[in-house]
């Protein structure tokens, strides 16, 4: 299945300025598998080393980390020589020897036409909690995120449909309603699949969602195994209900997090050491209010305001045990959680095209879902779960702050009005 972090990856093997880049996200996204078809379709030859099931390779790294030591060995035990330029050297799950990142330093200082890449689950937590020394600035990151509904739609073999979305998008023109329709549909699949790669292959070769769901539900309990790692034993439990209750607070009608929802007189001080953990992890992103619509954004954030998202929206349904047919007809008996999943479907959308989200409020309760600053501009954002667009918050907002153009998502059809950039649920990945 096509993923679109390999022409991320082509520009890094092409780029005179290259480092030895770490490849971060949770669990089951699809990193290894990534690498390895990149490694495969651009290179001689892959080296590729795992920590997790070699704990061995640490021993290695313990002796000795330059580069003219490591390269013979690592040649030896890989049974293939490695060579500048032509292998591509991977090192997966790193997070569990701290050596072998520190190593990147000096790949990158005294060897730079070694090509490595690393991955790591839990490398962002690792770090964090065991203080690792990360070799700052000798090294390219980028994260990978779950397929986006484009990847979804192109491993459903929809390439020309998502050609004609694009150019919907960009012209402001309606998709013909035939075509409209079964865009629709793709995204209630999307919703019920998420993005999680095991799940969309097993949905274009099966559509078997009791399969789906056993395969979620599997996802699931390694994150709950995950949470025991660089935790201590307190955490773990804070760290689980905190992640047990961020899908029972996306139910709610208005979204923020509370700490006193997760339990009675929950406070940030207790609670705050789980949430970084989660985000760490990359199973969850938090998005903050905005408290004035200045440039730079982040200067203006309110730190007690935040709302949780989850990073898949399979697992979320699964968490909450929907059923694939009462969200596929959308059934009235979901309606308390259809705007949280189509908020958090949104911010995963945007999160995976690399804005910084946000979400504005007004004195008296009007809200934003979603700001961000797209190309120069401070762009408001309204999410609507079907297709009642009445939005007194965002003329509220217009007319306070007068932005370039606002942005209605919902099931309407493309169109451009007052103002307002229409764009049809299924077409996020557009912005």
């Amino acid at each position: 299945m096509y993923r679109k972090v390999i022409r991320f990856l082509e520009d890094w093997q092409n780029s005179p300025h290259r480092k030895p880049l770490i490849l971060q996200g949770a669990r089951q996204v699809g990193k290894t598998y990534s690498i390895l078809e990149f490694g495969r379709t651009h290179y001689d030859n892959v080296a590729y080393f795992n920590f997790e099931t070699n704990p061995k390779l640490n021993e290695t790294f313990d002796e000795n980390i330059s580069p003219d030591y490591l390269i013979p060995i690592l040649s030896h035990i890989a049974g293939q020589t490695i060579v500048r330029e032509k292998t591509l050297i991977v090192f997966d799950e790193v997070q569990l020897c701290e050596r072998a990142l520190t190593s990147l330093k000096y790949f990158c200082e005294d060897a730079p036409d070694y090509h490595i890449i690393v991955a790591g689950s839990l490398l962002g937590v690792a770090v964090n909690r065991a203080r690792f020394s990360f070799p700052v600035g000798k090294v390219d990151m980028k994260t990978l995120y779950p397929m986006d509904i484009e990847e979804f739609m192109l491993a459903m073999g929809e390439e020309t449909l998502v050609q004609q979305i694009r150019q919907c998008f960009d012209a402001n023109t309606p998709l013909p309603s035939a075509l409209h329709e079964a865009a629709l549909m793709l995204y209630r699949q999307y919703l019920v699949v998420g993005g999680m790669p095991e799940c969309v292959l097993q949905f274009v070769e099966t559509k078997d969602y009791i399969l789906i769901r056993h395969t979620q539900d599997t996802i699931l309990a390694s994150y709950l195994n995950d949470m025991s790692k660089y935790n201590t034993l307190n955490e773990i439990k804070k760290t689980r209900l905190t992640y047990d209750n961020i899908t029972v607070q996306l139910s709610k009608k208005n979204t923020r997090f509370q700490y006193k929802l997760i339990k009675k007189g929950g406070r940030a001080s207790e609670f705050e050491n789980a949430i970084e953990w989660l985000t760490l992890s990359g199973i969850v992103s938090q998005i903050y209010k905005v408290e004035q619509i200045k440039k730079p954004l982040e200067n203006y954030r309110d730190i007690d305001s935040f709302k949780i998202y989850v990073s898949d929206l399979g697992l979320l349904c699964a968490k909450k045990d929907l059923a694939a047919t009462d969200i596929l007809y959308m059934v009235d008996e979901i309606n308390d959680f259809k705007g949280g999943m189509t908020e958090n479907y949104v911010n995963t959308h945007l999160t995976i095209n690399g804005y910084k989200t946000y979400y504005w409020e007004s004195n008296r309760g009007a809200e934003i879902d979603f700001i961000i600053q797209r190309d120069t501009h401070i762009i408001p954002i309204e999410v609507k779960a079907a297709d009642n667009t009445r939005a007194k918050s965002l003329k509220l907002y217009m007319d306070t702050y007068k932005p370039a153009y606002a942005i209605k998502l919902s099931t309407k059809n493309f169109g451009f009005e007052d103002n307002k950039k229409i764009v049809p649920l299924y077409a996020v990945f557009c912005i």
